[in-house]
């Protein structure tokens, strides 16, 4: 089979790989029908995730299911399915907790050693285990396009305005309009945020925001901080959501959210960050960070989506094959696309 695999920084390649065979009574093997590139994998393409070079990457994945193991029992061969971007064991001290994002067994797909050498989903075909847990039978009528985003970047949305604490009625802040972001901007508006500014420098993501429901802001051109205290009264945002995953931006969130409010970093930090920790004390701010819980998640973002409450359709600005990778790998580093979605 065909499946897109790192290189080096900056170099994906497309490769024959053996087709992959159940390992375990709770494994599912799918055939893929769409996969996505994610803000995820250009820290891999960057080298600021470490990777093996000859890894299979990706983590986002909608196909039919094509034989599954003998403990298998919520989903069949022939089903067509979505799954989350990592495993979970379900009865280890956190799953039972319902904690699926920090499972000790917990296995990310496509991320190499480091997170459970769990070969990725941008191929023709994957191994999924604990398909139980992980695989969801994709609603009647729904496209590959919306299923897609369910097990990941519209769960991981949905998990930042729902772990930050957000209250209906409350202002919220997003930072960053990449995918994440902009699904955080629409869970927000679903979830009763009476008011969401959309804080970015791109115009094209500017406008899908605005689209959605929420205040365009754009760095460089307008004062965000002028604009939060006039939308608050002074006060700052009862949110903010760090949609980037970078220091700056940390610190920007702690200035724009009021006292005694809640910030949610939901960005990717791999490295050290120096935090303005005497800010963030005097305001008694909360700080919460780490992977969503998507698993935890998923079947109720697939019902919202299902009923179009949440609807990521205009996040898709491109479809390429399969063998076209590194090609989307170079047009999304380059920010020129929201979601592109690779078809085998």
């Amino acid at each position: 089979m065909r499946a897109v695999t790192f290189q080096a920084p900056g170099e994906v390649s497309v490769e024959e790989r053996p087709e992959p065979e159940l390992l375990d009574p709770a494994d599912a093997i799918v055939r893929i029908e769409a996969t996505g590139v994610c803000g995820s994998d250009l820290h891999i393409f960057h080298g600021r995730v470490q990777i093996e070079p000859g890894f299979t990457i990706g983590h986002e994945y909608v196909g039919t299911v094509t034989a599954v193991g003998d403990a298998v029992t919520r989903v069949a061969v022939g089903d067509r399915v979505l799954g989350c971007f990592q495993t979970a064991c379900g009865v280890c001290w956190f799953c039972r907790r319902g904690l699926y994002q920090r499972c000790e067994q917990s296995r990310t797909f496509g991320h190499g050693a480091t997170l459970g050498s769990l070969q990725g989903t941008q191929a023709e075909m994957a191994l999924v285990p604990h398909a139980d847990l992980v695989l969801r039978r994709v609603p009647e009528g729904m496209s590959s396009d919306v299923a897609l985003f369910a097990g990941d970047v519209m769960g991981t949305g949905f998990h930042a305005v729902d772990a930050s604490g957000m209250r209906p009625g409350d202002v919220v802040a997003v930072l960053g309009l990449g995918p994440v972001g902009l699904c955080a901007v629409q869970a927000a508006r679903a979830c009763g945020a009476a008011h969401v500014l959309a804080i970015d420098s791109v115009p094209e993501r500017l406008q899908v925001a605005a689209a959605f429901g929420a205040e365009p802001v754009h760095l460089g051109e307008q004062d965000a901080r002028a604009l939060v205290r006039a939308a608050t009264d002074g006060r700052g945002v009862d949110v903010c959501i760090d949609a980037v995953g970078d220091p700056k931006v940390l610190e920007s969130a702690i200035r724009l959210t009021r006292a005694c409010g809640s910030i949610q970093c939901i960005g990717v930090y791999a490295e050290r960050a120096e935090v303005h920790m005497g800010l963030l004390w005097l305001k008694a701010i909360t700080l919460r960070g780490g992977h969503a819980n998507v698993l935890g998640h998923v079947d109720r973002v697939l019902a919202m989506m299902d009923a179009g409450v949440l609807d990521p359709t205009a996040l898709v600005t491109h479809h390429m094959k399969l063998d076209q990778a590194p090609e989307a790998y170079a047009i999304y580093d380059r920010r020129e696309a929201l979601k592109i979605v690779l078809t085998p």
